[in-house]
């Protein structure tokens, strides 16, 4: 929560303007919301003030309530808290949404949400105001951490996020739907801003010519290794969305959405015994942690990767180490990797592409960038961030 500046004054006027509430329509979790929205030194000298003027305006709450807003604010301010004890506790005043519930539904932090979950959100607070009012929620129970009367909290919240609404959408559902949505827009202004960038540097370097043997011989033991299961051909299947089909007849084209695939993945691997995805506890395969780590590749450290061997052409060391430093160097992104733990990062991540790039000839053995990777690697990765 956004913590305000320290000259506002805590008194009943600032919470009543923070919650849009008159005084005697004030919940606890409106109290809390505002207690945690200035420096906790302040609203622990407030807080007396504070409950007289409830008090006086006939809307006490409840001494275990004020109890626990000030053990919470004195664990915050000596450092002791947790984020989650002070959302347990905010979660306690019986209308706060639960941040991650049972069922792993996660609300948006305030500030990222959309207008379908601010809409919904809302609705929320709402109804558990209402089952407050109606005796099924008890704030005092949940602040003394009665297990039953955090069951009963929980349940209601998981109802009603599954429940439909009169206008017929499904609170939980939708929400994810317009944060799906919201993710979906977000990634393709990042590729879009990076096809944009690639194509301003590949503007101003020469147009290689085309390897056409080399092309054949990497067509041929390509359409071989997609007809192979296993590593790496189910993963190289993936990337490029085969699943069953007829291959391209065209060289050029097979090779391109290959190549293409590597630096974004069309789907996921197809056989469901073969992966582990499900299994948070299980070890993942080496199929696997290969397509994850393509999926976790940047458009940026793509884009400095593939510009820089653009520039130098057939010969160049393209190791996984030297392709780290090369985005860590690169003018062409803004990222800062002072870190040396997101240099070994980076070269963890293109670890795993190496093999693939060696079975489309794109390195050879030693990882040196071949005439085929240096003519394919820049097509192949406008071809990947090119609209459909």
């Amino acid at each position: 929560m956004r913590v305000i500046s320290e000259g506002v004054r805590l008194d009943l006027d600032f919470v009543c303007e923070h919650a849009g509430r008159p005084p005697g329509r004030l919940t606890r979790r409106d109290i809390a919301r505002a207690l945690l929205a200035v420096p906790t030194g302040q609203a622990l000298v407030a807080l007396p003030d504070l409950r007289r003027a409830m008090l006086a305006a006939g809307n006490p709450l409840s001494a275990r309530f004020w109890d626990s807003a000030k053990a919470t604010l004195a664990s915050i301010e000596m450092g002791v808290a947790t984020v989650g004890d002070v959302q347990r506790w905010l979660e306690a005043t019986g209308t706060e949404p639960i941040l991650i519930t049972r069922a792993y539904f996660v609300w948006p932090e305030e500030g990222e949400r959309g207008p379908v979950a601010s809409e919904l959100h809302d609705r929320l607070v709402a109804h558990l105001e209402d089952q407050v009012a109606d005796g099924r929620i008890d704030p005092d129970r949940l602040a003394s951490g009665d297990t039953e009367a955090r069951e009963v909290y929980e349940d209601i919240q998981d109802r009603w996020l599954i429940s439909p609404l009169p206008d017929g959408r499904v609170p939980g559902p939708a929400v994810n739907d317009e944060l799906e949505e919201g993710l979906f827009a977000t990634w393709d202004e990042e590729e879009a801003f990076a096809l944009s960038e690639l194509r301003r540097v590949l503007a101003d370097l020469p147009e290689p010519d085309l390897p056409s043997a080399d092309l054949e011989a990497a067509a041929r033991r390509l359409r071989a290794l997609l007809d192979e299961p296993g590593y790496p051909g189910s993963v190289l299947r993936a990337c490029a969305g085969i699943d069953g089909e007829r291959l391209p007849e065209d060289d050029t084209e097979l090779w391109l959405t290959v190549a293409a695939g590597i630096a974004s993945p069309v789907s996921d691997l197809q056989d469901e015994d073969a992966h582990q995805f499900w299994n948070l506890d299980a070890e993942l395969s080496e199929e696997d942690a290969a397509l994850a780590a393509l999926c976790t590749i940047h458009h940026a450290d793509w884009l400095a990767a593939v510009t820089a061997l653009a520039r130098r052409g057939p010969g160049v060391l393209a190791s996984p180490e030297r392709i780290a430093r090369f985005v860590a160097e690169s003018e062409d992104i803004d990222v800062e990797m002072d870190d040396p733990e997101d240099l070994r990062t980076t070269e963890e991540l293109f670890t795993s592409v190496m093999p693939l790039w060696i079975r489309l000839g794109i390195v050879d053995e030693r990882q040196i960038l071949t005439p085929l990777g240096w003519w394919g690697l820049p097509k192949a990765l406008e071809l990947a961030w090119s609209p459909s």
